[in-house]
């Protein structure tokens, strides 16, 4: 499967193979319990992050592991974003700090 994402105005195509996507439910089920716990997002604390809240923190998580060149965190963040938004057209990542601001587009 694939993954746009978008770091300062560059358009980038993650490739992430569709078993990853489809057989680490697991992990991404402890992720999600992690969450709910809350997170912080920039200036502000969620304490119940919503679907596209979590879909912004691992977005974020994603964007980390990209500028760190750490590729095995990388393809499980942008499998957990496939795998819980399998309608997500693109990923405008935030690089300001502010989470919040990460935009998400579907497709239509």
């Amino acid at each position: 499967m694939e993954l746009n994402v978008v770091i300062d105005d560059e358009m980038y195509t993650l490739n992430v193979p569709d078993e990853i996507v489809r057989d680490s439910g697991d992990f991404f089920d402890q992720m999600d319990r992690d969450m709910d716990a809350g997170r912080q997002m920039g200036r502000e604390w969620v304490a119940r992050p919503g679907q596209e809240d979590r879909l912004r923190i691992v977005g974020d998580k994603l964007l980390s592991a990209l500028e760190r060149e750490n590729h095995d965190v990388g393809r499980m963040m942008a499998a957990y974003i496939l795998n819980r938004a399998p309608s997500i057209d693109r990923l405008l990542l935030d690089t300001t700090g502010e989470i919040g601001n990460t935009e998400i587009r579907y497709r239509e």
